[in-house]
Order: structure tokens, then sequence, then C-alpha cells
């Protein structure tokens, strides 16, 4: 993906130092890792924003912000990758994360006895809560790293094949004419 596409989308930071609900972060929210494009900027971001949205919970945004802000990866691209859970893959995650999780701590599934009522998830928030978090802690890590790998691994290999492009083009234009 190009760069000067990605940048149409991101805020322009004279406006951010004009935005009043973001005056409490002070200094830290004009730090450029935060909005510039770079290759560890973008790598940190999807590997915050991959283990976040693996990690069941309200309010994904708010830790994924903060970490980002404090890891120093790009802000907006962490919060879009938290859109990789969104309403059509969270079921399948959750079974992932929680099928992971009974297979690390030995459990059996209670996916059979599942009912959709308040009285069974309060009765069983424990036994189906703990690998539910085990396997999503297990999947967010392992993805997550993952991903970062894959960033960095894509983003060299880009900048290689540029660089031999333009070695092979200075190559043509010095060769003399026959």
């Amino acid at each position: 993906m190009d760069k000067r596409f990605i940048k149409r989308f991101i805020p322009n930071p004279e406006k951010l130092r004009r935005t009043r609900s973001l005056r409490f972060l002070g200094a830290l929210i004009h730090e450029p890792n935060l909005w510039h494009i770079n290759r560890h900027s973008v790598a940190r971001a999807v590997l915050l924003g991959v283990f976040w949205c693996m990690i069941p919970m309200p309010f994904q945004s708010v830790p994924a912000a903060l970490t980002a802000i404090w890891f120093n990866a790009n802000l907006p691209l962490t919060l879009v990758t938290l859109w990789i859970s969104n309403p059509i893959t969270m079921p399948p995650l959750i079974y992932l994360a929680y099928a992971i999780g009974t297979l690390v701590l030995g459990r059996p599934e209670e996916a059979e006895t599942f009912q959709l009522s308040w009285e069974w998830i309060s009765e069983r928030l424990i036994e189906v809560g703990v690998p539910l978090y085990i396997g999503s802690l297990i999947l967010g890590v392992t993805l997550s790293v993952s991903s970062y790998l894959l960033i960095q691994y894509l983003w060299r290999r880009q900048v290689r094949h540029k660089w031999h492009k333009r070695v092979r083009e200075r190559e043509l234009r010095c060769q003399p004419p026959e």
C-alpha cells in the first residue's frame, strides 16, 4: 500500500493541537511517530492493534491508544487494526480462543451445554472465562508477533526491490549508446 494513500486519512498535527478533548495528553499526542508512516511505527501499530483486537473486552480502543502512545506506534493505524475483530469475525475468533484455552488448560469444552441465559453465563463465567482469556492471550501474542515480523519483512523487501530497481535504471542511463 502506498504511503501517500494512507497519509490522506491521518489527521493534521496542527488540527490535533487545537482539539480540546486531546489536551489532557499534553505533549505526548504530538510525538511525530504517532502520526508518521515509517517501518517501525507501522509495525508496532499492527502489533498492538492485532494484540488488542484478540482480547475480548469492551472499549478496546482505550488500551490500544494508550499502548500506541507508550510504544510510539502509529496511532490511527493501531485503532484501524482493531477492526479485525468486528461483529462478523468476533464469533469465530472467540471460539478459536476458547478452544485454544481449553486445549492448553486440558479442560473439556462446554460448547455442547451452552445456553443463552444469564443464569448459565453467571454460573459458568469462571469455567468459560478463564479458558477464553488464556486462549485470547495466546492467540493475541502469536498473531501480533507474527504480523509484526511480516510487516518488517514486507517493508524491507519493498525497500530492497525499489533500491534494485533504481540501480538498474541508473545503469541503463549510464550505458553508452550503441
